[in-house]
Parts: structure tokens; sequence; C-alpha cells
């Protein structure tokens, strides 16, 4: 089971740091790029390894949201709590219904390709968690093989220490763990010259 998080690109409502420099609609317009981007590795993903996603979304409704990103997922709600509790609750729903392999990413990253969604679920096979570093601290994916909860708990979520304070616990929880390749974010005004390096957006 693939987990894509994403917001409704409703101005005002997304990217909040970079609607600060570029204005709501902007900020929105620029989510909504990095969604799509996002999406289309996913079904490409799709055609290489059959498998179900599930787009886990805040803000719209059901209706909106399918009718932004189309026919093949299943759409679900974040509802409450921090971002850990929220990825949490996103896995306990997954293992609860009996998928194996789960891997959840955020929309943020202009490079996450279907390749990294793959060597992700390789990864798997013989790890008990694989984790995508991502340049600012924090991390682009994240994939179990159970619903580890403690990885989601006391985490200093949005700050540079997310992915060392996430390691920490698998570590202590004696966990095997797979690292992706380091990629970059888009959260900040200064991230977005990685959006004006990818034509394909």
């Amino acid at each position: 089971m693939l987990i894509v998080f994403t917001r409704y690109p409703e101005p005002g409502t997304t990217k909040t740091r970079l609607a600060a420099v570029l204005g709501a609609h902007e900020a929105a317009a620029v989510q909504k790029k990095l969604t799509e981007f996002t999406i289309r590795q996913a079904r490409k993903l799709m055609q290489l390894c059959p498998l179900s996603i599930s787009v886990f979304f805040n803000g719209g409704n059901r209706k909106k949201i399918q009718q932004w990103l189309g026919p093949g997922f299943i759409y679900r709600e974040q509802g409450r709590g921090d971002l850990g509790q929220r990825m949490s609750h996103a896995f306990a729903e997954a293992f609860r219904q009996h998928y194996k392999r789960t891997v959840i990413i955020g929309t943020d990253c202009p490079y996450l390709k279907s390749s990294h969604m793959k060597q992700a679920f390789e990864a798997l096979r013989l790890k008990d968690l694989v984790l995508g570093p991502a340049k600012d601290g924090g991390y682009y994916l994240i994939g179990l093989n159970w619903h580890e909860k403690t990885l989601f708990e006391g985490i200093s979520w949005g700050t540079g220490s997310v992915l060392a304070e996430t390691l920490k616990i698998a570590a202590g929880k004696g966990l095997t763990i797979e690292l992706l390749e380091t990629l970059s974010d888009v959260d900040r005004p200064e991230d977005l010259k990685h959006i004006n390096n990818h034509s394909h957006l």
C-alpha cells in the first residue's frame, strides 16, 4: 500500500511559509503542481508493480479531491492531530486492512520519483523501516512492515531534527533500517529554486 499525504490547494490554507513571500494564490499553485507531479509518479509505480494507493487529504472534501486527482485511488481524510498522529493513524488503517509493506510519502518533493518509491518497497522485503531523508532534516518517505507507533510519538515535527529523532527511536527498538537517497523538499521560500530547476513540473 502506498499512502500519499496531501492537502487540497485552497489559497490561504496551504504552504503558508511560501505564501508569506509569494502570496496565498501562488503558494497554492505550487502545492497543486507538486501534488500533481507526485501523483504522476505514483501512477507510474502502479504500472511497474500492482499496488493499492490511498490519498490521505486535508482540506477540501472527497469529491473535490477525487475530481482533481482522478480515479483509481482510495481517498481518505487525514483526520485530527499533529503530523505524527495522522501518519500513525494512516499506518494503523493500512495494517488493519492486512496490507503488508506500507509506504507513506508527502507531496513536497519535486525529486521524488517512482523509482524511489519502488526502491522503498523492495527495501521492506529485508528491512523493518525505510526512510527517505530530506535535506532539511526531516523525511519525504517512511515505510514499515507493521505499525510501530513509537516512531510518531514525541517527535519535534516541522524542525530539522525529525529524521535524527526517528532514527534514535528506531535504533532503541532494534529496527533494521534502510535509508534512501537524500532529496530536497519545498517548504520555505529559499526552496523554490528546486521547482525552477524542474521543467517537468
